[in-house]
Order: structure tokens, then C-alpha cells, then sequence
């Protein structure tokens, strides 16, 4: 494993190393981020993606989630859109916040309510539009813009190669691959067949993502595909140690008290970033990943998505934690 491990540079920006922790809705906000970086160790970790339409109007909210603390260096932003100028306005406004190294692109979302307004996987109808959007980005920003892509549209309109043409040809400094059609949401096998043709055809750096769930399926995604670097998604939920595993090839578990106590630190880290009611809303999926696979976690799981307080929440697990030490 370690020979596909390697320093990799996007643009200026130096990486140590070339795992990355996927920008996920809902899910890589700065708790969680802190916790894959503390644990893991990836290269760079992306922040959940943001309206440009909503910066327009200085949503609170979303200029929340663009927030980089200053022990996330290298970092990375991911934005979505599908009007040149508005997303222009939002790179001059990114320019300014020296916390940021890189702004990716999201080209690939499959969300219904963003794809009905062009945005995300709906840019691949239209790939004049992506082409005006990368051109105009390039052009306003100070820091590498990189792109997040898949496969296609649908089997029908297979997009990635001519994507990935555009955005080398127009400035774009790297390109993430999913290897799904938005069609597929996140169904079937990803296509590695795709991410490699990909590599072979463009010369900027090219992320492999979908799938990745382990040291094998790492493995086989950078054998296969010759890409750069793997991008981890839904195989980090509740699993931020698979980056240790696949940076030193050895798998790593976690014993049952590491995974309480970061379970507790995560929620820590949590109420550090939003009140005691928001954390323990935020906080309930991420224990149900955390607590998957363990006898009696189901029943477990329910009762923290009752909980109304994050003092039950933490005595819930503690009791648990017991409990289990006592099968043991």
C-alpha cells in the first residue's frame, strides 16, 4: 500500500500525502473534520459545500460553513453553482480569507433540488456552462480551483473525459472523479474504468473516489486507475481511522474504550461549534455509525434519537459503555 502513497502538489499547495476526506453535506462540518485530521492524518479535508447563491445574500449560515480554524492547513472549500457570475463574486469574496488553500467546484451532486436549478450533477447538461464557470473562476481567483465530478449525467451521457478536458484545458489545477452516474446516486459499483480513462487522458492531478471503504479497495482503486489520490467518503462515517489504515497499510480497530472516548471527544469538539440542542441533533448519525456492528447497538441507536439532550445522549453511551465492558 505504501508504494501509492506520495507527496502531491495541487498548484502551489504542497500535500503530505495524497488520502483526502470527501466534502460531504450535513457531515464534514469542523467537529468532524477535527476529529478525521486527529485520528487519520489525511492531506486535506474539504468543508461541506456551500451556496454561491446563498453567499450572495451573506447567509449566516452558510459563511458557517466556510469557516476554516487555523490547525486545518492545508484546507479546501467546496462551493456549487451554475451562474459564472455569481460564483465569480463568491472566489473574489474566498480570495480574502487567508484560511483557505484551495476551491473546489462541485460539478457532481445528485441531489434533486440542486440539479433542478442547474447546480451540482446538473451542470453535465449543459457543458458549455461548465466551461464559462471553470474559465471565469480561474480567472478571478487567487488559490488553485479544482473540480468534483462523476462519471455522467446517466449512462447515456457519459461526461467525465470531456470534463476533465475542459477543466485542464481552462486552469482547473485538479480533478476529482466519482465513479457513478448521477442516475446512480450512490448505487451499484463505482467504475474504475472511467476514473483510469480519466488519468489517461488529462494531465493534472487526477482523485479517485467511490468505494473506498478499506485498504483493499484503496489499493485497487489507485492499481487500477493509476490516479493521484483517493478521496474518502462514506467509508470515513464513523470510521475516521481508515485513513491511519490506509496511509500505513496496516488495518487498524480501535479498541472499545478508543472508540468511546472518541466518540465522547467528537462531541466535545461539537459543542465548541454549535449549542447543546444543534450538537445533539448533528451528533445522532454519527453515533450510529460509530456504534454500528456492536451487540445491542441498535436499541442504542433509538434511544439517542429520542434523546432531547445531549446530558442523555452522553449517559446513554456511558451506560452502554458498561454494559458491553461487562459482556466482555
Amino acid at each position: 500500500m505504501n508504494n501509492y502513497i506520495k507527496e502531491l502538489n495541487i498548484g502551489e499547495v504542497k500535500l503530505k500525502n495524497n488520502i483526502f476526506l470527501a466534502p460531504m453535506a450535513g457531515i464534514t462540518d469542523i467537529a468532524f473534520r477535527k476529529i478525521v485530521r486527529e485520528i487519520g492524518n489525511p492531506a486535506l479535508t474539504f468543508t461541506e459545500m456551500a451556496s454561491t447563491k446563498a453567499m450572495e445574500f451573506r447567509s449566516m449560515k452558510t459563511e458557517k460553513i466556510l469557516e476554516i480554524p487555523e490547525y486545518e492547513r492545508p484546507s479546501a472549500v467546496q462551493i456549487f453553482g451554475s451562474n459564472k457570475d455569481v460564483i465569480s463574486n463568491t472566489i473574489k469574496k474566498l480570495n480574502e480569507d487567508n484560511s483557505i488553500d484551495i476551491i473546489d467546484i462541485n460539478m457532481g451532486c445528485p441531489a434533486p433540488k440542486l440539479v433542478k436549478n442547474g447546480d451540482g450533477a446538473g451542470l453535465l447538461l449543459d457543458l458549455k456552462n461548465v466551461e464559462n464557470i471553470i474559465k471565469e473562476a480561474v480567472k478571478v481567483s487567487k488559490k488553485p480551483i479544482t473540480i468534483k465530478t462523476r462519471k455522467g449525467f446517466n449512462e447515456e451521457k457519459i461526461t467525465a473525459l470531456e470534463v476533465a478536458k475542459i477543466a485542464e484545458q481552462n486552469g482547473a489545477l485538479a480533478i476529482t472523479i466519482h465513479g457513478r452516474t448521477r442516475e446512480q446516486y450512490y448505487s451499484g459499483k463505482s467504475d474504475l474504468e472511467i476514473i483510469r480513462k480519466v488519468k489517461e487522458t488529462v494531465s493534472i492531478p487526477v482523485i479517485g473516489n467511490g468505494d473506498v471503504i478499506d485498504i483493499e479497495s484503496a489499493k485497487k482503486m489507485f492499481s487500477y486507475t493509476k490516479c493521484d489520490g483517493i478521496m474518502i467518503a462514506r467509508g470515513a462515517q464513523g470510521n475516521p481511522w481508515i485513513f491511519k489504515s490506509i496511509l500505513t497499510g496496516k488495518k487498524y480497530c480501535p479498541n472499545l474504550k478508543e472508540l468511546f472516548d472518541t466518540i465522547q471527544k467528537h462531541i466535545d469538539y461539537q459543542l465548541e461549534y454549535d449549542d447543546k440542542k444543534q450538537a445533539n441533533l448533528k451528533l445522532r448519525k454519527h453515533i450510529a455509525w460509530y456504534l454500528k456492528g456492536l451487540k445491542g447497538s441498535s436499541n442504542i441507536r433509538n434511544e439517542i434519537n429520542k434523546s432531547d439532550s445531549i446530558e442523555i445522549t452522553r449517559k446513554i453511551l456511558n451506560d452502554y459503555y458498561v454494559s458491553l465492558l461487562r459482556l466482555n
